[in-house]
């Protein structure tokens, strides 16, 4: 099976210390925050892992769920795990110190080369642009979606 070339890259700064913003992406508590409703997160690398749960998310009320396996996990710094349960790509997260908060850097890698991969490509570059937008609001403001 070949693998789509191009990852999705998004970089945002969030005017927050980067331990908050590091456990709001990488708790359940925190994701449950601003983005899921019911996550599970044992944040251990090999071994542990993220369930990602929206109930009623957006203006579709989608309901679903991802499990994700943590690959890497460098508190408060980086943040590694596995995406999509049929095909896995790698999603990586760096919280980096910065003069007016933190620059959160995402990554997503590692799509099929076919129809299915580029739409799923696609559908997540839109999505983590959105996520980080939401990640920041939250951090800052204290506001959910």
């Amino acid at each position: 099976m070949s693998i789509f070339s191009t990852p999705i890259i998004h970089k945002v700064l969030i005017k927050s210390d980067r331990k908050k913003v590091f456990d709001n992406m990488t708790t359940a508590k925190g994701l449950d925050g601003w983005f899921t409703t019911g996550a599970y997160v044992d944040r251990r690398p090999e071994g542990g892992k993220i369930i990602f749960k929206w109930v009623d998310w957006g203006p579709d009320k989608v309901n679903t769920q991802a499990i994700c396996p943590i690959v890497e996990v460098k508190v408060p710094e980086r943040f590694v795990f596995k995406w999509w349960e049929d095909h896995y790509t790698t999603v990586e997260f760096d919280f980096t110190e910065a003069e007016e908060g933190t620059v959160v850097s995402v990554k997503e890698y590692g799509y099929t080369d076919t129809l299915e991969g580029h739409r799923r490509c696609l559908e997540c570059a839109v999505g983590w642009g959105e996520a980080l937008t939401l990640l920041k609001f939250f951090c800052e403001y204290g506001l959910r979606y």
